[in-house]
């Protein structure tokens, strides 16, 4: 499985916003049970894809203003930045099959 990196309100700037590849931030919390089943996912996808896409995880419990900045009212909400920009808000648990089919439409990931 994949390490999933951690970020915060204050490193969101650089883990995010100025990556150099597109970054997927699951927007989550310790009670939250889809966000406990969707993470397995997110590990696996993030082992298969790392060199296409960067997953980070983000407390919303910890990190309040970032999810309010976002506009994520329910968890997990996942959203896909793209050069900077948000491309892409999935909201809910959802296995891999369809998580890959909705990121498919921004990235080529098809296994190297």
């Amino acid at each position: 499985m994949g390490k999933l990196t951690h970020t915060t309100g204050e490193s969101f700037k650089a883990d995010v916003l100025e990556a150099d590849q597109p970054v997927l931030v699951d927007f989550w919390a310790e009670w939250c049970g889809p966000c406990r089943m969707i993470a397995p996912v997110l590990e696996q996808l993030q082992a298969d894809y790392s060199e296409k896409l960067k997953i980070v995880k983000l407390n919303v419990d910890e990190h309040p203003g970032s999810a309010m900045e976002y506009g994520v009212f329910s968890i997990p909400t996942m959203i896909l930045f793209k050069d900077g920009k948000p491309a892409e808000r999935l909201v809910g648990y959802m296995p891999k099959p369809t998580l890959l089919s909705k990121l498919g439409k921004h990235l080529d990931l098809v296994r190297s």
